[in-house]
């Protein structure tokens, strides 16, 4: 066992029996275990379960990322201070400076990717389960919770014609004749994953992002990710599994509903999101968001004046005449 496999284990061993969990679930209730729709609805179950468990990750997440769109005026600041700069000292201390504007806004540039951070072991780990399924199916082996029985059932299942065990590059480069229902499936998923992460990553930049965050660093960040993750993945999906761009195309669905539910509902302050719900509240006769906020605010900063025991001035006696 190598390094990565030590570090998988316990996340495959995780994944595998929640797989085990839904298949035989699904079988209970009538479902054909060997079918590959009933596989694939493990691997769904799969996903819905791992999303709501990291419901309050995304939370997290949501507030990170309106905080780093909150101190883009001081950032930019920061860096025009900066401007033209490249001794070591200076360097070092625009690194200090940053790292105390992110301190005092209580985020980081990370902080919007903890999510995926959190999935990929999970990820990982689905993909040395579906991806040694074959291997696992011919030695007779079982892998984590799922028997040599299951690991045999979901090499041979297969969704409109395609095994749910193969990959769009190991169907190209087979020595016998090449399965169209393999490449079909796997390029109408590979394009559903690119597009939904696209989608997904585009309606946060257009709808749910500041005028100062779009004009400062943080842009930068956000359009890398919008091109280079689907291109990331794009490029992955061929070697990837039938079984694992289902769950990837999954996740990303939610992922998708989910930002479209928070953006529609709860936008970043000051963005076009934002406006959008205050027409439709305005049409509705409902007040803007924000404003019983900005009212409680108001109402906080009324300091009250000390009350002071009013001291009565003493009569002088008059001096007699």
């Amino acid at each position: 066992m190598n390094f990565l496999d030590m570090i998988l284990s316990p996340f495959r061993y995780v994944v595998s029996w929640i797989l085990w969990a839904f298949h035989e679930l699904f079988t209970l209730i009538g479902m054909n275990p060997d079918s590959g729709w009933t596989w694939t609805l493990s691997i769904v179950f799969l996903v819905l379960l791992i999303r709501t468990a990291l419901i309050p990750v995304f939370v997290k997440q949501i507030k990170a990322q309106r905080a780093m769109q909150a101190l883009q005026p001081d950032l930019r600041k920061l860096q025009a201070k900066y401007k033209g700069k490249k001794d070591q000292l200076s360097q070092q201390a625009m690194i200090a400076e940053q790292r105390a504007l992110f301190k005092k806004h209580k985020t980081n540039p990370l902080s919007s990717c903890l999510p995926m951070l959190i999935q990929m072991p999970f990820f990982f780990a689905l993909f040395r389960v579906l991806n040694s399924a074959s291997q696992s199916s011919a030695a007779g082996e079982g892998v984590g919770k799922l028997t040599a029985e299951h690991i045999k059932s979901f090499d041979a299942s297969s969704i409109f014609g395609a095994r749910l065990s193969e990959t769009f590059l190991g169907t190209i480069n087979s020595d016998g004749p090449v399965n169209g229902a393999v490449i079909i499936v796997a390029i109408i998923m590979i394009l559903a994953m690119t597009a939904s992460q696209f989608i997904t990553q585009k309606q946060i930049m257009s709808k749910n992002m500041t005028k100062e965050a779009l004009e400062g660093p943080f842009m930068q960040q956000q359009k890398i990710m919008l091109y280079i993750l689907p291109l990331v993945f794009g490029i992955g999906g061929i070697n990837f599994p039938i079984g694992v761009l289902i769950y990837w195309t999954a996740t990303n669905l939610w992922t998708l509903g989910q930002q479209y539910y928070v953006i529609r509902n709860n936008p970043t302050p000051g963005s076009a999101a934002e406006r959008e719900l205050n027409e439709r509240r305005a049409a509705k006769g409902l007040p803007p968001v924000g404003q019983k906020k900005a009212e409680e605010d108001a109402a906080t900063a009324v300091v009250e004046e000390p009350k002071v025991q009013r001291v009565q001035p003493q009569r002088k006696n008059r001096k007699k005449k």
